[in-house]
């Protein structure tokens, strides 16, 4: 009888929640032929193939998608009884602050494994729009906030990566198509909100606002029924919403920074450990 090793199982869960080798070998502390390498040896005792790349996304497979769902449940088990017996690790409440179209990405993947690594540790997270997340009011608030930039440049040191600004609308619709661009847009302090009328001003491209909607998932709900276009940083467009092509109606929006900017708190390891997490899943 054949068995499943237990750390190449960890590995693949850990690609599939990362999206990519690369990340899974920054988080796991292996090199990216090293984690190619575990992926060929369970495919080839399984005799089936597990993943598969779509342009620049990997994907799991039909089998992949059966394996992962009993790779999950073996190592929560696993994990479970071996917490059972170890003494416990990190420990302490951490309050993380973060931007709402950044939710839908990290919240499943990250936090959720972040939470099940280190079940000790209380994590109390607020999603809202970088402005307010990083306001006076809530400097002591927060242990760690992430954050975006109108100027990728002002974070220097705690810049996690450079993100492309994109239109985007209905797959399905044709809002784009209005002589005047109706704007599906959250509140006033909003990055792409601001970055979005400002270049339609200065292209003297005419718009109006159609809908406020404070959360990204209004947004995008708004967009997936036809009624409008908005902003949103290239990698947080779901598959469902078309990204528009630079046009003269719709010229390029340029790049805005993000960073993870700790609070007034004092910062410690339970911190440090959640800093690993994201800039692993965002890098």
């Amino acid at each position: 009888m054949k068995n499943l090793p237990m750390d190449i199982l960890r590995t693949f869960v850990t690609i599939s929640d990362l999206g990519g080798f690369t990340q899974a070998g920054a988080f796991l502390g292996r090199s990216q032929p090293a984690i190619s390498l575990q992926i060929k040896r369970l495919e080839e005792l399984l005799e089936t193939s597990l993943l598969t790349r779509h342009g620049q996304q990997l994907k799991l497979t039909v089998h992949g998608e059966r394996l992962y769902r009993y790779a999950k449940q073996i190592l929560n088990l696993n994990d479970e009884a071996l917490n059972s017996f170890i003494k416990p690790g990190l420990s302490g409440p951490i309050h993380f602050g973060i931007p709402s179209e950044f939710a839908t990405t990290l919240l499943p993947k990250i936090i959720g494994r972040f939470a099940q690594n280190y079940p000790d540790v209380q994590l109390e997270v607020t999603c809202d729009i970088s402005k307010n997340l990083l306001s006076k009011d809530n400097r002591n608030r927060f242990d760690l906030v992430l954050s975006l930039h109108d100027d990728p440049n002002e974070i220097a040191g705690n810049a996690i990566k450079v993100e492309e600004l994109v239109w985007v609308t209905s797959r399905q619709h044709t809002a784009h198509q209005q002589k005047i661009i109706p704007l599906i847009v959250a509140p006033q302090g909003c990055i792409y909100r601001k970055r979005g009328i400002e270049v339609l001003k200065s292209n003297r491209q005419p718009w109006r606002v159609a809908y406020t909607i404070p959360d990204l998932s209004g947004i995008q709900s708004a967009i997936a029924e036809g009624l409008g276009v908005t902003v949103l940083a290239k990698s947080t467009v779901p598959g469902n919403l078309q990204i528009l092509k630079t046009s003269s109606k719709f010229p390029k929006l340029g790049k805005m920074g993000v960073g993870l900017v700790t609070g007034d708190k004092q910062s410690n390891q339970v911190v440090s450990r959640l800093i690993e997490f994201v800039k692993i899943s965002l890098s």
